[in-house]
């Protein structure tokens, strides 16, 4: 599969792609661009958490946020927060909000108890521990990491078959948490239910997505605004990452699906 290719018809300037496998990266389109990866980030941050809890520093049952609320709310976009402040916009579990503020305040429920910067905690505990040496995180932890196309396949490598992060913590980010709540995924509209890990999205059923059709149900990863994707295909023993030049809009709308759907068949399980 000629990757070059299949992104010369996307419309954008330049991007970046690569397929991953269980044992590393299967193919690879890098325009050498160091990109931010906008909400992908939260998929890193959730898991600087997680390990986090893993250590015993901070508990999923927390009580964090809004009356009622917990770590667990808070990662799984179910505490009730607004998008991108800390005001109250549902009772607490009742609707999957997608919520920056949510997960920001949740890094910040991290660092008060260890006593270190966030930028600190998911260096040690996701980049450095990765490999991903040219990543860093220069803005919140919902939406502020930069780094290259090779770096964001190896954290897609480790969330496929994980070696180094414990796979408790890839778990508890990949599987359903708070079922059966509606939301509204961001460019997409209202998903009935609104499938959601502790950092994750889950693919599940919705329909549109912006993933292929063919991706398994549990399929799980994350989008961003930056032209970003990260998805986890575990059935398909597959990953694929991309970075762009454009921000998310109807070209990634139109482009991402069959561009998933090549990638599946390409290289997926025969």
């Amino acid at each position: 599969m000629d990757l070059a290719a299949q992104v010369g018809t996307w419309d954008v300037g330049s991007a970046s792609v690569a397929v991953v496998g269980p044992d590393g990266v299967l193919d690879v389109h890098d325009d050498g661009h160091v990109r931010p990866w906008a909400s992908v980030t939260k998929i890193a941050s959730a898991l600087a958490v997680l390990d986090g809890c893993v250590e015993g520093v901070v508990s999923l049952d927390d009580e964090v946020g809004p009356p009622g609320s917990t770590l667990r709310h808070l990662l799984a976009h179910a505490s009730g927060l607004a998008m991108d402040s800390r005001d109250v916009a549902a009772r607490v579990g009742t609707k999957r909000i997608y919520s920056n503020a949510g997960l920001d305040l949740a890094a910040e429920h991290l660092s008060n108890a260890t006593g270190r910067p966030f930028t600190e905690e998911i260096g040690e505990r996701v980049f450095e521990l990765l490999d991903m040496d040219g990543t860093e995180l220069v803005g919140p932890p919902a939406h502020g990491a930069r780094g290259p196309i090779g770096d964001l396949a190896r954290l897609a490598g480790e969330l496929l078959a994980p070696r180094l992060l414990l796979g408790w913590v890839v778990d508890l980010a990949s599987t359903l948490a708070f079922p059966g709540l509606d939301g509204i995924l961001p460019g997409y509209g209202r998903q009935r239910p609104n499938d959601w890990g502790l950092g994750c999205e889950i693919r599940a059923e919705k329909s549109p997505h912006w993933t292929a059709p063919e991706n398994s149900p549990a399929t799980f990863g994350h989008f961003g605004q930056s032209g970003s994707f990260c998805w986890v295909d575990r059935d398909a023993g597959l990953a694929c990452v991309s970075l762009a030049s454009e921000r998310f809009g109807p070209w990634a709308i139109e482009a991402w699906p069959p561009f998933s759907s090549a990638v599946l068949a390409e290289y997926g399980r025969r």
